[in-house]
This record gives C-alpha cells, structure tokens and sequence, in this order.
C-alpha cells in the first residue's frame, strides 16, 4: 500500500487593529487598540477562539493517536508569529506541540518566522526569518528543522536554490499540472537546480477533499467517511507518496466538531493502518536523497520557472500580488529593509517583519467567483479596500518613525 506524508500548517497573523492618519507620530500600537485607557487585543480573542474550536481538540487527539499507534507519524509547521501568540494566549497548546515532539512522532518543518513572502523580495532577508525561526523551534522544542516549506507552499526555481544553500534536504511544495506535464504527484521531484532539491508535491485532490469539500453538501462524494476515502488510497502502489497537506484549522475551525471532522480523521488513521499504508515523514523520505547527491540526479525534474503556491484555483501568487493594491504595498514594504536595519530600532525592525506577513495582502485580494469567497471568509475587513487602506496608514507610520532614526541633514 502506499506511503501517506501529512503535514499540517499552524499559522495566526497579528491583524493590524484600525489606525488612521489621525493616530500618527503617537507611538501607537498597530495590533493592540487602547479604549479608556484599556486594552482591547482582538488578536488575542481570536486566538483564544481558535485555540478551543482547533488547536487544542485536534492536537489531543494527534496525542493520543499517536500513543495508540506508534506507527503513525506526521509534520507540523508552526510560523514564529503563531508560537509568539500561542506562548503569549494559550500556552496549553505549546505544551502539547512539546508533548507530541517528545513521542518522536512528529517532525517539525522549518519556515519563515513572519509567513511572508520574503523569498520573492529579498534573498536576505529570507535567511534572517528563517534562521530567527529555528531558533525559536529550538529553544521552544529542542528541535532543529532539517525540511523546509515555503509560506503557503510557494516554490520556482530560484526559490529551491535559497533553501539548498541553506542546508536544508529538500522541501515541500504544490503540484501544478502545467509544470507537471501529465506526470503523477505521488513520486518524487527534483528541483531544476544545481546542486538539486528533492522535493514532495501536494496531493491537491485528495487534501483539499478534506480541507474544503468535506461538509459541503453539495459534493457529490458527501458525506465523505473514512471508509469511503482509505478506499481511495487504496488505489495507490507501494512505491507511491500521497502527500497530505493542509491547514491545521481544518480540523475544528473551517470545518467544525459537528461536522464530524474530528471522528472522520481517527478513523482514517485506524482504517489506513488497518490497510496497510504507512505514514511517513518528509525527513524519513527524504534523507536517503541526501545522505547519497547522485540519487538525487536520479530522480525526475520538476521545473519551475514561475513561482506557485498552493492557494487558489491557478496555484499561483495572485491570491497576494494580483492588483495594484497589493503590488504597492509590497513595493513600499521591502523598499525600507535597509532604513528599517539600519536604524538598530528593534520596536522598529520588530513592527516592519510583522507588516510583511503574508495575510495582509491576501486581505487585499480582490478576486470574485470560488477564490474571492474563500478570500472574503478569511479577512477580517469588509473590502479590501479597507485592508489598504488600514496597511497604508500603518506604513505611513512606518515611515515618519524611519525618519525620526535618521541623523538630521546639516546645510554645507
């Protein structure tokens, strides 16, 4: 039977709260409003809210999975902005990530600290939020990463080699057919790079089954049971991986307890543990290629001039760069990188990396149709024009602080 890889994604923004032009040269918090002299983080409920629905019921019962097959295995990847608020609102869940850590069940994916879109703007730094997340896998779970995934799985060519030259042995990404070229993306890739980057490609179809289609009602595979979807994968050959990535907040969030989402994956652990597949992780996967460069020359190509992602229906990265409203904030956003370095202002530095996440220019997407339903359930604005507009007065900000750290000109 086949291979089974599962990686789940646990990210949270720090949403900006409203700031308006009123509000600058007041050295103001950008994510925590203050009425009456009160704090009112709404960061902070929001998490809170996640952390009962999801994060703390889907992380127990992968405890509990795990302690009952030890078999079974799995990835998380946990951006540096979710494990500052989880240690900040609900330290319960980094207990259990430390727990599930300790069963040696779980591999721990390196990424960007802030989730942002870093690798496309600046090489360097890319590597700074890299390497100032592994340190905080580290010093949290006395973990050091040793794959690496892209915020929101976004991959081409020059992306693949950042990540080789930073030691990493191999990475996960989307599988998008124009690249694919009718290939299956249930084997192994290597980057179109020297040296090259083994690579796992998503299983879109039967991810996004439990991701997107499960409650829906109108599909017409509802209800989706785990018998039904182990029979699925039970179509797969022995030497073939069926990667399954997702948001962790499928589990409770996006799909609610309701929903059955919760009892539908045990049973899928237990019905494929029955049938025979094994659950794998990318390092066990992986590190053969590694350890041995020639077999990684082996392996078939996966070119990719342009960069992908795994959102939206063309798997591409207009869901954060798609209009000019998005294109002018990222524009504005990496042009400061070295005022910003340069200033030693680590309130500064701190505020500009949280501005970079990717969140704040999805909010900005104005796509209609599937993807701009999907986009409209994530944001917390009521158009993206909203999100523009609170993101640019942010960054004008930004930029008087900037200027407040420059030496004054003197006249000749």
């Amino acid at each position: 039977m086949a291979k089974l890889c599962l990686y789940f994604q646990l990210h949270q923004p720090y949403r900006l709260r409203p700031f308006s032009v009123f509000e600058l040269n007041q050295d103001l918090n950008y994510f925590i409003e203050h009425k009456n002299g009160q704090p009112k983080d709404e960061n902070a409920q929001i998490f809170r809210k996640v952390a009962q629905k999801s994060y703390i019921p889907m992380l127990s019962l992968l405890l509990d999975i795990a302690t009952t097959h030890p078999s079974f295995c799995f990835a998380l990847s946990c951006s540096g902005v979710f494990l500052e608020q989880a240690q900040a609102y609900q330290p319960e869940v980094i207990s259990l990530i430390q727990r599930l850590t300790e069963t040696g069940q779980v591999e721990l994916l390196a990424e960007t600290y802030y989730h942002s879109l870093a690798s496309l703007y600046s090489p360097v730094e890319f590597r700074r939020q890299v390497e100032q997340h592994e340190e905080l896998v580290q010093e949290l779970f006395g973990y050091t990463p040793k794959v690496f995934r892209n915020t929101e799985l976004i991959y081409a060519n020059f992306i693949a080699q950042q990540v080789e030259q930073m030691g990493y042995m191999g990475m996960l990404t989307e599988a998008v057919d124009r690249y694919l070229g009718g290939r299956p993306r249930t084997q192994l890739y290597r980057s179109y790079t020297q040296p090259p980057l083994p690579l796992l490609l998503k299983h879109a179809q039967l991810s996004d089954d439990v991701a997107f289609r499960f409650s829906n009602k109108a599909w017409e595979e509802h209800p989706l049971t785990a018998e039904k979807y182990v029979h699925w994968l039970n179509s797969y050959y022995a030497d073939e991986f069926i990667n399954l990535f997702m948001d962790f907040e499928t589990f409770g969030e996006h799909q609610w307890e309701d929903t059955g989402i919760f009892n539908f994956f045990r049973h899928f652990v237990d019905r494929s543990i029955q049938y025979d597949h094994h659950f794998v992780t990318p390092s066990t996967v992986l590190e053969p290629y590694a350890l041995a460069a020639k077999s990684t020359e082996s392996l078939p190509v996966y070119d990719v001039p342009d960069p992908i992602s795994w959102a939206d229906i063309d798997r591409d990265l207009t869901a954060w760069r798609g209009n000019s409203l998005q294109n002018d904030a990222l524009r504005l956003v990496y042009s400061m990188e070295a005022d910003v370095l340069k200033s030693g202002d680590a309130a500064l530095v701190s505020d500009w990396r949280r501005v970079q996440t990717s969140d704040h220019f999805y909010y900005m997407c104005v796509k209609w149709s599937a993807d701009g339903d999907v986009h409209k359930y994530f944001s917390p604005y009521d158009s993206p024009f909203e999100a523009y507009n609170r993101f640019s007065a942010v960054m004008i900000d930004l930029q008087d602080r900037i200027r407040q750290q420059q030496p004054a000109q003197t006249a000749d």
